[in-house]
């Protein structure tokens, strides 16, 4: 069974200097319970192709297909009841309501579904849970650290049950021992929830959690891997020397993250990509 297929893909821009074409004849398969990296340089595409295949825009050419449904072929009207349906997404920036608990943006999906609410109630109990959140169900955005604020992004995008998890440099915004952790998280996740996922990154430490990795490059689809083999034959993946990702940016006096203060130091945090490993928390 497919959870996720697309055929042909292909998405061109129109802009004053010539066409931009963003993706080119992309095929791809993903299964329940797999998890597929795409990974690329900035500009080759891998925001596009996720967009394309979560069907949060129209490819210039080409089909998806969300199970035994062409999503490409759907209105807008229906198009928005399969992404409420079938898919989850989650987002690099958090995306939650600063004003809602954690509960509460959890509960978003399902209220817009019109979910009865003890159901409703259940469902986020069980997504809190199941990202280690449960004891913070009451705690707003704000009052939790850069880890946190995205698991519960990731409990949100899980609570309707989808069948295909969508992530855009889901650890982006992360220190490199969280982003081990919430990306250990979607690993779990998916193998134990049966989820077909696709997640861009470009840190060498996370391909090693995919199933399957893809690379991208001026659009093209140029090899596919496993995780292991991408990382072997990626050589930042085993330099002891090779720098790991700042800490996360600062937080000012009302608990929101400031990108122009800088973080204090933090003696804690890994300096080297051995030493991220190091610390990494045992399975």
């Amino acid at each position: 069974m497919t959870a996720l297929r697309a055929e042909k893909l292909t998405r061109t821009f129109s802009s004053s200097a010539g066409d931009v074409h963003a993706c080119v004849d992309i095929d791809i398969e993903v299964h329940p319970g797999e998890l597929v990296v795409v990974r690329g340089a900035s500009g080759a595409g891998k925001t596009t192709l996720l967009n394309l295949l979560g069907v949060l825009d129209r490819p210039t050419s080409g089909r998806v297909w969300i199970g035994d449904v062409e999503a490409t072929s759907l209105d807008e009207e229906a198009l928005a009841r399969l992404r409420r349906e079938q898919l989850g997404f989650v987002f690099q920036s958090f995306g939650l309501i600063p004003v809602l608990s954690a509960a509460e943006n959890v509960e978003l999906p399902l209220r817009i579904a019109r979910t009865a609410p003890a159901e409703r109630d259940e469902r986020v109990a069980e997504a809190l849970r199941l990202v280690g959140l449960a004891d913070h169900a009451a705690q707003r955005p704000g009052e939790l650290s850069g880890g946190q604020q995205q698991r519960v992004g990731i409990a949100r995008a899980i609570v309707a049950r989808p069948q295909v998890l969508i992530a855009d440099e889901p650890t982006g915004q992360l220190d490199s021992r969280t982003a081990a952790t919430v990306m250990d998280l979607i690993g779990e996740l998916v193998h134990t929830q049966g989820i077909a996922a696709v997640v861009s990154t470009h840190d060498p430490l996370l391909v090693q959690r995919a199933d399957r990795v893809i690379e991208l490059h001026d659009g093209r689809i140029t090899s596919e891997s496993t995780g292991a083999a991408a990382s072997a034959s990626d050589p930042a993946a085993d330099d002891p020397s090779a720098p790991v990702a700042g800490p996360e940016v600062s937080r000012d006096g009302e608990g929101a993250a400031s990108a122009f203060e800088p973080a204090p130091a933090d003696p804690d945090r890994p300096r080297t990509r051995a030493e991220a490993r190091a610390q990494r928390p045992a399975p």
